[in-house]
C-alpha cells in the first residue's frame, strides 16, 4: 500500500516548519488528523517553559472535561500499549473490551460519536507517555491498517519536530536545564550566527569538530569539508541573518566525510522572535545546525519502502548509496554490475522524484530520527572556541 506522495511530502514540510513556532501547530495538527483519517487530534507542544496539550476538532466543552476529569483515566489505560514507540496503536487494542466499558469511552468519546483513536508515542514516559493521537468518528470506522500505516509514516516526523521545538525553547531555559538537555541529544547540535560562527555546541557536536573529517572549526566558524555543502550552508545562514526568506524553517543539506560516508545536516532557522540570548553564552543565533549520520532503523526502512513502492533490490541500492555513495562502491558492496546499479538508480529517481544521489541521501535523512536521548561523555575539549 502506498499513500498520496505529494500530500505526504507537503505535510512533512509543514510539520518541520511548525517546529520552532508553537502557534503554527494548530493548523498542521488538523492536516495530520485529515491525513491519518479522523476529525480530531491532540498533540503535546512545548510553549514557553511549559508543556501544553494542543487539540483540534474537539468541542470546547469536551476539551475542558477531558483536562478536568478524564486525562488520567485515558493515559493510564493506554500506557501499557506503548512499549514499541515506533508502532502506532489503537484504543481498541486494549484486551477484553476494557476500553469500551471504561468511563473515558462512555462519558467522553461516545457522546461525541468517537469510536476509536490511533496513537503514536513521542516521548515514552513510563506512566504518561506523550503522544500524538487522532480520533476516529463513527463515519470513519475503527482504526484500520490504512490509518496505522499513515500514522507510521508521519509519526517519526512529528516526534522529531516536537523535539526540535523543545530545543528552541532551551534558549530561554536556565543554564543548568539548558546544559543537561542540550548535551543529552545524540545528534551533533550547533547554535550558529549569520556568519557561521559557533555560539555553542553540544558534546556530540564537539566530538564531530575534533574528528575534523566532516566539519571543522576555523577561527570560530563552522566549515563543512564538502565544499559544495559548505557554500550551501553559508548561503542559508547569510540569508537568515539578513532576514531574507529561504523557503522553509528547516532545510536539509547532505554532507560527506573525507572517506565518503554520508551525513545529513538540518538547518533549523530561528525566527526573529526566537533569537533570544542563549544561557551560558549570550550572543544571538540565527540557526541550529543538527548533524547526524544518514541511517535508518528497521521500522522506518519499511515505511520508506512502502511510501515509494520500492522493490527489495531498489531498497538495497538506496541504502547502499546512503552508506557508501558512488556507483562503483555500491556495485562492489552488493555484488552487482555497475550497469545494474545504474538501472536501479534510474528507477529510484523515477519513483522518488530525485534527480541525483544527493537528493536520495536527503530523502532518506527525512525518515531518520536524530533527536534521541544519549549518554554522552561528561566532558570534552572546547578547543574549537579558540
Amino acid at each position: 500500500m502506498t499513500c498520496d506522495e505529494p500530500q505526504q511530502s507537503a505535510l512533512i514540510g509543514e510539520i518541520y516548519d511548525a517546529a520552532p513556532v508553537p502557534s503554527s501547530w494548530l493548523e498542521v495538527l488538523a492536516k495530520v488528523a485529515h491525513f491519518v483519517g479522523g476529525p480530531a487530534a491532540t498533540l503535546p507542544v512545548k510553549v514557553a517553559a511549559e508543556m501544553g496539550l494542543l487539540d483540534c476538532g474537539i468541542d470546547p466543552h469536551f476539551r475542558q472535561l477531558y483536562r478536568d476529569h478524564h486525562i488520567s483515566r485515558d493515559l493510564s489505560s493506554i500506557a501499557r500499549l506503548s512499549a514499541d514507540i515506533d508502532e502506532p496503536f489503537a484504543a481498541r487494542d486494549i484486551p477484553d473490551r476494557e476500553f469500551l466499558t471504561g468511563r473515558f469511552y462512555r462519558e467522553w468519546m461516545q457522546p461525541q460519536r468517537l469510536v476509536d483513536v490511533v496513537s503514536y508515542v513521542l516521548d515514552p514516559a513510563p506512566t504518561s507517555p506523550a503522544m500524538i493521537r487522532v480520533f476516529r468518528h463513527e463515519r470513519d470506522g475503527v482504526v484500520d491498517e490504512r490509518a496505522r500505516q499513515r500514522m507510521r509514516l508521519i509519526g517519526p516526523h512529528v516526534r522529531r519536530a516536537v523535539r526540535i521545538g523543545k530545543l528552541v525553547v532551551l534558549t530561554t531555559a536556565n543554564t543548568q536545564t539548558y546544559a543537561s538537555l542540550f548535551d543529552g541529544i545524540s545528534a551533533g547540535v550547533f547554535l550558529i550566527d549569520a556568519g557561521a560562527r559557533i555560539i555553542d555546541a553540544n558534546i556530540t557536536g564537539r566530538i564531530i569538530l575534533e574528528a575534523g573529517d566532516l566539519l571543522k572549526a576555523v577561527n570560530g566558524q563552522v566549515i563543512a569539508i564538502d565544499r559544495q555543502a559548505n557554500d550551501t550552508l553559508r548561503g542559508i545562514l547569510a540569508a537568515a541573518g539578513s532576514g531574507d526568506a529561504v523557503g522553509r524553517n528547516c532545510v536539509a543539506v547532505p554532507l560527506t566525510t573525507r572517506a565518503g560516508e554520508q551525513y545529513m545536516a538540518q538547518v533549523l532557522l530561528l525566527t526573529a522572535d526566537l533569537r533570544r540570548p542563549i544561557p551560558r553564552v549570550g550572543p544571538l543565533a540565527v540557526a541550529a545546525l543538527l548533524v547526524r549520520k544518514a541511517a535508518l532503523e528497521a521500522p522506518l526502512i519499511e515505511a520508506l519502502a512502502m511510501s515509494y513502492a520500492l522493490t527489495p533490490a531498489e531498497l538495497r541500492v538506496l541504502l547502499a548509496v546512503v552508506d557508501l555513495g558512488g556507483i562503483p562502491g555500491v556495485a562492489q558492496a552488493l555484488g552487482l554490475a555497475p550497469t545494474t546499479v545504474k538501472t536501479h538508480l534510474q528507477r529510484l529517481y523515477r519513483k522518488t522524484g530525485a534527480k541525483r544521489q544527493a537528493d536520495l541521501v536527503k530523502l532518506v535523512a527525512g525518515f531518520c530520527n536524530p533527536l534521541v536521548s544519549s549518554r554522552a561523555p561528561s566532558q570534552t575539549s572546547r578547543a574549537w572556541r579558540n
